[in-house]
């Protein structure tokens, strides 16, 4: 295998902004890729054999692109270009870039980063009800507000209405003290927090008093029925059937409904049927709805995020396996599903 070298001319504007502190996002696409990479005077040596200097090329490129737009290009933006890479759509995150939903209170705009979560907007444009399931951090809650204050701001709908079980997380909270609207606030925290920081504060408040913008608990939609209304259920693992179908059924004409959920981080009591899981079997075949599933790759947090669900996903893969392998008989011992048998 031949070793090669090429380069590239870094801008000065750009060098920190791509290259990372100390260098650490050449290091990471050294390390992936087992190329050498050298700068200096402004320009970037590749060292390597031919086909992973043409991936490593690739991938700077792509992060020196990103950073042209005016990104500030994260540990998040080098890890997926680099996954990217080893496929035939190294160039989609430059494509995913160009999708602008809107911009927060303070100008920076608010987009997909990833393919999965690329597809999960075109869904919830296309779609009437969306459902957006995957694991924490994939950006479900985010892109939904962000479409619904978008699709409100341009008149598409004329109010937001943002629900959410009100379950603790496997813990007992006990009487919270003050009025009905102190003891619900502290479940429906995430979903304030989202709208401070794409419509701020103010604006917020002016639209709330108005009943443009309303927060509220689940159990607050029973009887309702919503038109012309963006409506986010978030945290629907947590809901019952009885739940789910209550929710569904408030749809009126001219609403668009995004349910979010991660299945493996269910507060229901032990044994209780989510209405998440109960809704994707019943509904999976009704074509106005859309499922889009995403997945550890498409974690937008911290790094550390993707490797802690990965870690689990496997411990809960390997731990189904194992429950499937094996069924215990009434004396004591295990019996394979092969017909086999293992003593205790």
């Amino acid at each position: 295998m031949s070793i090669i070298e090429t380069m590239i001319d870094i801008p000065m504007e750009h060098e920190r902004n791509v290259c990372g502190q100390f260098d650490a996002y050449l290091k990471k696409i050294e390390r992936t890729l087992h190329v050498t990479m050298i700068t200096r005077d402004g320009a970037l040596k590749i060292i390597g054999p031919e086909q992973t200097i043409r991936q490593a090329k690739s991938v700077f490129n792509n992060l020196l692109e990103l950073s042209r737009r005016g990104n500030t290009i994260t540990e998040q933006n080098v890890d997926y270009a680099l996954s990217l890479s080893f496929t035939e759509k190294d160039d989609q995150i430059l494509e995913i870039d160009k999708d602008i939903i809107c911009r927060t209170i303070t100008g920076k705009p608010v987009k997909p980063k990833t393919m999965g979560q690329k597809q999960y907007v075109d869904l919830i444009r296309k779609k009437m009800i969306v459902f957006g399931i995957g694991p924490a951090g994939t950006g479900k809650t985010y892109l939904a507000m962000s479409m619904a204050i978008q699709a409100f701001k341009s008149g598409e709908v004329s109010r937001i209405i943002l629900t959410r079980p009100a379950i603790e997380a496997g813990e007992k909270l006990g009487f919270l003290p003050g009025d009905l609207q102190s003891k619900i606030d502290p479940y429906l925290r995430p979903l304030y927090d989202a709208l401070y920081q794409i419509m701020g504060a103010e604006s917020y408040l002016h639209n709330s008093e108005k009943g443009l913008i309303e927060v509220a608990p689940l159990a607050y939609m029973r009887g309702r029925t919503l038109d012309n209304a963006f409506i986010i259920l978030d945290e629907a693992q947590n809901t019952t059937p009885a739940q789910m179908k209550m929710f569904l059924t408030r749809i009126g004409f001219g609403s668009k409904v995004i349910v979010t959920g991660d299945q493996s981080q269910k507060d229901l009591p032990a044994g209780a049927t989510s209405g998440l899981d109960t809704a994707i079997h019943v509904l999976k075949k009704i074509d106005d709805i859309g499922f889009c599933y995403l997945t550890s790759s498409d974690v937008v947090r911290h790094p550390l995020v993707q490797k802690i669900v990965e870690a689990y996903d496997a411990y809960e893969k390997k731990d189904a396996d194992a429950s499937r392998g094996f069924r215990r008989n009434s004396s004591g011992t295990r019996d394979r599903k092969d017909g086999g048998r293992k003593n205790r």
